[in-house]
Order: C-alpha cells, then structure tokens, then sequence
C-alpha cells in the first residue's frame, strides 16, 4: 500500500509527506521583528501549548540557556513573572485560549512581551500593542512548524547572549536534513524505506515512545505525531525517570500487551542513560514487547534533534495512511474548541 502512488495521494489529500519533505527550509529562515529589552531579562517564560510549546521543549535540550526558563501550559504564569521575564506568547493559530490568558495575566505584571504566531487574535493584539511580533507562515499544521517556532526563538534571544551552544548551527544544517529526509520519501519503496518499515511495524499498536533527557524533545514530538498524523494513541517518557517508576509498570500482566516500544537511543547522552538501556532491556525481557531502536544520525545534538523529528513525521504520517485517515486535520481538536466556545 505505501508504495502505491494514488493510494498515498488519495489519503494524503493536503500533502503531508511534502510538508514534512520541506521542513528543512524552515531552519534558515530570517525574521523583520526583532526584540529589545526594556529592562534586565532574569528570567524567560514560553506560553504555548501543543505543538506551539514543543519547540520550547526542543529550547530546554537545545541550545541550553544560562537565565531560569519555563514553559507555561495553562491558562496562568509563573508567579515570578514580572518586568524583568521575557514572556514569549505562543500560538500558531493565535487563537489558542490558554495562551491569550496567559498573556493577559503577563501584561498586568508587566512582563516584556514578544508574540510568535501565524496570526489570529494573538497578532492581532501583538499589532495593536506594538509587541514585536515573529511570523510564521500560516497554512502549516503546528506540529509541522516546530524548527520555525525554535529559529523565532533564536532570534529573539540572539542578542541576550543567554545560549550555551553555538546558535548558528541552525541554520547550517538545513540541506543536510532535505539530503538525509529523502530517504523517506513517497516515491522511494518499502524495502529501502526505513519510515515506511517502521510504520508497518507499529500499525495497529499504542506506541511508547522513549529517549534519554537529551532526545526526549524528538521522543516527544513522536508521540504528537502518533496522536495527530496517525490518530493513534501514544505515550513518551525518558530514562532515567523511567527506572524510578514506570518500569515496574512492564512487570506485571500478559506478555502479549497491545503496545509497541520505540527507544530512540543517542550516543550523546550520559553514559548511565546509555547503559539504563541496555539494563532495562534485557530485566524486562519477556514482560515487555522488544523494543524498536531507533539511533538518530547526526554528530552534534541539533542534527540528532532535527533527524529524529523528521523521521518521526514520516514515521507517523505513513502510519496514518495505513490506519485509512488524513494525516493533516486534526477535527476533533476543532470541534473541542467550537464546544467550549
């Protein structure tokens, strides 16, 4: 099936395998708004929720960032939030309510503001106030816009000189991924296809996502992706938390569990996660399914970063075609909105 042409066109009628093929470009891309402070910046808050907050989940393993930095996914802040937080305003659609009432709460505390969005009432607000406003094109899924939301956020910050890792390497790296991601794509075949194969594993399972701290963001967008592309349950979580109390979780019950496990697996993390793996895998033997391991390409965390979330969009994309659904609406997320008015 996945190597049929018409049968991929006609379950992926708005192009999701060749929104997730272009993601590469959004690595270099340049921005008119530009932040200034107004006062010391002590303290950094990103409020977003979804895919508009996984960037900021990529923020906290990469580039590291040397002031306090939070990410808000509620309708309230931090009480610490004051004039001297950077307050980032998150939201690809502009619409998102938790994040319009956060940013309330943050403008009566006096927080320096800057707005990431596509549009809506956020954009809206950030013109009428002068926030400075970063852009990002609309007509894309949020959880396919991640690296644009992490290239605002650079250059936001760009000035602060608040990063521990080399920013530029950003946007250095956007052809490697297009050459890396064309491995995935429709028109190469399931044998040689290493997201098609790992989709026709995973069919018809919940699949558990896990990764060490450092590719717990890749782990993470995994698990939306299984949830929005694929509309299929998932969950994520990362070592070594996992050994403190959701691997006892495996021990007990059938063998047979309608799970499947994916273990993206870095050679960048710490030495005792590494090794956490191989323990783990071999205590729950038989009580667990074998995990699928995933070793992400790449010679520097942000390559490990930028492959695995390209994977895993094909991975989840491929998986929604053979579940028989569009990858790219997410309905039931409208008509949540629609009912709570």
């Amino acid at each position: 099936m996945l190597d049929d042409m018409n049968v991929l066109k006609q379950r992926d009628p708005q192009d999701a395998l060749g929104v997730a093929g272009g993601q590469w470009e959004y690595f270099s891309r340049s921005f008119d708004a530009q932040f200034t402070p107004t006062a010391p910046v002590q303290n950094i808050v990103w409020a977003g929720m979804g895919g508009s907050a996984l960037p900021a989940v990529i923020v906290q393993s990469w580039p590291r960032l040397t002031l306090p930095f939070e990410i808000a996914r509620d309708y309230n802040i931090p009480a610490y939030v004051g004039p001297n937080t950077l307050f980032v305003a998150s939201s690809y659609s502009g619409n998102t309510e938790e994040t319009l009432a956060a940013l309330e709460k943050a403008e009566q505390v006096g927080a320096q503001i800057v707005v990431v969005a596509a549009g809506g009432k956020l954009a809206d607000k950030a013109n009428e106030k002068s926030y400075p406003l970063f852009a990002i094109p609309a007509g894309i899924q949020p959880r396919m816009a991640t690296f644009y939301f992490v290239n605002a956020f650079l250059h936001i910050v760009k000035e602060l000189g608040v990063t521990v890792d080399d920013v530029s390497e950003l946007a250095s790296i956007g052809q490697w991924l297009k050459e890396e991601s064309a491995a995935w794509a429709a028109d190469v075949p399931l044998e040689t296809n290493v997201a098609k194969q790992l989709a026709t594993q995973l069919v018809g399972k919940t699949v558990i996502m896990y990764s060490g701290p450092k590719l717990f963001p890749a782990a993470n967008k995994w698990k939306i992706c299984f949830n929005e592309n694929s509309k299929n349950t998932a969950w994520a979580n990362y070592y070594p938390e996992f050994n403190h109390n959701e691997f006892i979780g495996w021990s007990s019950h059938p063998v047979e569990k309608p799970f499947a496990v994916v273990e993206i697996r870095s050679t960048l993390e710490h030495e005792r996660t590494q090794k956490r793996f191989d323990v783990s895998e071999r205590l729950l033997s038989g009580m667990r399914p074998s995990p699928i391991v995933v070793t992400p390409r790449g010679d520097t965390l942000l390559k490990q970063l930028a492959w695995s979330f390209a994977l895993g969009d094909f991975v989840s994309i491929y998986m929604g075609i053979l579940n028989g659904v569009n990858p790219t609406p997410v309905e039931l997320v409208e008509k949540l909105k629609q009912e709570l008015g």
